[in-house]
């Protein structure tokens, strides 16, 4: 396997590895939509940060997922709040649709990560 999965992290759950693979990849594409929406919304704060996993390990679940989840949390209520403080013009535009749809992907895996530690405990080691 490549990218952020580790070979030494093999007893994990795979559908966390998966997971946690495809949210390390979301992750990345929010930081770029984050930079071009803030870059062209300069009269706004920018959306929050989110930090960047280093790895699908269950070291890194058990160390960083909390606050990572808190940060999506803080990231999903921005684009809350541009959308219902802004008109049609914005909504409309390419880099606001871009980061409203890294949230929305971000959000659907970390639930799909919570539920899986939820349901199926995790199979963490």
């Amino acid at each position: 396997m490549s990218g952020p999965f580790r070979a030494e992290h093999s007893s994990v759950n795979p559908r966390l590895v998966n997971l946690l693979s495809s949210f390390i990849r979301g992750s990345s594409d929010y930081a770029l939509a984050r930079l071009e929406f803030a870059m062209g919304s300069l009269s706004r704060p920018a959306p929050p940060v989110l930090d960047r996993l280093p790895d699908a390990s269950a070291a890194t679940l058990a160390e960083r997922w909390d606050a990572v989840e808190e940060q999506l949390a803080a990231a999903v209520t921005y684009v809350r709040a541009v959308e219902a403080g802004s008109g049609p013009e914005l909504r409309a535009d390419p880099a606001f649709r871009r980061l409203r749809r890294t949230v929305r992907e971000l959000d659907q895996y970390a639930r799909a990560l919570r539920w899986v530690l939820t349901v199926h405990g995790g199979d963490l080691p």
